[in-house]
């Protein structure tokens, strides 16, 4: 499709494009060909199928993700990368909701151990190992960290937490006291 100039990295950063605009769920292969101005059939050549584009997708906002929470832990342990780390995510999730969606598509294992999925559990692995953290505790503290910011994001994001007068931005930084608390006091 030289006239279009397709291919299948294009097609990834407008699906990404799109997905912040209109919601992951509305990316579809019909979508992105109008957004082209070609028919569904001509992104075939570059994507299989709509399975693909997702997983194409997941995997781009998963090294996008990962390198903002990197540049962001930049030398920082403990404590001050919890809190960089946290942040990182958080904005990235408002600056993009669609992308953010779509980082957390499960990919099957040999897909994940391609692309930015084990350089973001090495980030938290290694914000884990600050606060003394080794397996099986890693793991478990892992999925707390992920479960809390994936948590208070969507519902923040829903609209959930604007009815009390309380801050939003007030209960996020609490509930990173709480955490750092918990990781440094972690149950044997």
């Amino acid at each position: 499709m030289a006239r279009a100039g397709l291919t299948a990295e294009r097609l990834t950063r407008a699906a990404a494009e799109l997905a912040d605009e209109v919601g992951l769920e509305n990316v579809t292969v019909s979508a992105l060909a109008r957004h082209f101005g070609v028919k569904d059939a001509s992104l075939y050549s570059h994507i299989r199928n709509a399975h693909d584009l997702r997983v194409r997708l997941a995997v781009q906002c998963l090294s996008e993700l990962a390198e903002k929470v990197s540049d962001a832990l930049g030398g920082r342990s403990g404590r001050e990368a919890l809190l960089a780390f946290a942040h990182a995510y958080r904005a990235y999730a408002h600056a993009h909701p669609g992308r953010y969606a779509a980082t957390q598509l499960a990919l099957n294992p040999d897909v994940a151990a391609d692309s930015a999925a084990d350089r973001y559990s090495e980030l938290v692995r290694a914000i884990l190992r600050g606060y003394d953290l080794w397996e099986p505790d890693q793991t478990d503290a892992a999925r707390l960290l992920h479960s809390t910011f994936h948590g208070y994001v969507s519902l923040e994001r829903a609209g959930a937490f604007h009815s009390h007068p309380r801050g939003v931005e007030a209960s996020w930084l609490r509930a990173l006291d709480a955490l750092d608390a918990l990781l440094r006091t972690w149950p044997a």
